[in-house]
């Protein structure tokens, strides 16, 4: 069923404030009409969770590792879906580092982080979303976007973060453009883009913490991880 047409329309100026929200609708290939980087997503999304618990002082850094402050209910309100989830899990568990948490993403199953955004932005009217069937017998679920505007205006905060005056820049865009790096989502910066921008970007990670890093580590030993199976196969 195809739910776009019940969704209300978001005027351009009215865009998510998470970015966990942020990253998953830049995600999204406005030409293939999909998001894009199914087998890292998790990991991106997880990161981008853990950065915007760090930017509202949700849980600090102690030495090497996220621990979760203790506050009342009310200091997770605003939060996107997948974020809380993940706040309650960090106050359950022992402090554990930052890639410890990257690693532990769910890529299956009713709590990976995309599907838990996803659900989220559906439901405030973000995206719509459509049951299908690949090939005619594994239920996929097509994501669909409400105009390109919301997509196109989070694009051109990169943009602007990359090329205006670094004193200008938003800390939440400079946190978005650091993890957009760290995450490689080919969508906005392609590697060519990349090492143009290289030093700008550099003076932009320290707005989302020791998370990029930690990305950039989850992402290199995952892809070592499939070199490795695919050797052992070969």
């Amino acid at each position: 069923m195809d739910l776009l047409a019940k969704l209300p329309s978001k005027p351009p100026a009215d865009l998510p404030v998470n970015l966990p929200e942020k990253l998953y609708l830049l995600a999204y290939d406005p030409r293939r009409g999909r998001i894009t980087r199914q087998s890292t997503l998790h990991l991106v999304l997880q990161a981008a969770a853990l950065t915007e618990l760090l930017r509202r002082g949700l849980v600090r850094e102690e030495g090497r590792t996220a621990v979760a402050r203790v506050r009342d209910s009310a200091a997770s309100a605003g939060l996107d879906p997948y974020s809380a989830h993940l706040l309650g899990r960090i106050q359950e568990k022992r402090p554990h580092s930052w890639s410890w948490w990257i690693g532990r993403a769910p890529s299956v199953g009713r709590d990976q982080p995309a599907r838990r955004i996803r659900e989220g932005l559906a439901e405030a009217g973000w995206i719509g979303l459509q049951q299908g069937r690949a090939a005619g017998v594994f239920p996929v679920t097509r994501v669909t976007l409400d105009g390109p505007e919301v997509r196109a205006a989070l694009a051109a905060s990169v943009t602007a973060a990359l090329k205006g005056p670094l004193s200008r820049v938003d800390p939440a865009d400079a946190a978005l453009v650091a993890l957009v790096a760290a995450g490689r989502l080919r969508t906005v910066l392609d590697p060519k883009q990349r090492r143009e921008h290289r030093g700008r970007i550099e003076k932009l990670y320290p707005a989302a913490g020791p998370v990029p890093k930690a990305l950039g580590s989850a992402l290199a030993w995952r892809q070592a991880s499939h070199t490795a199976e695919i050797a052992v196969l070969g």
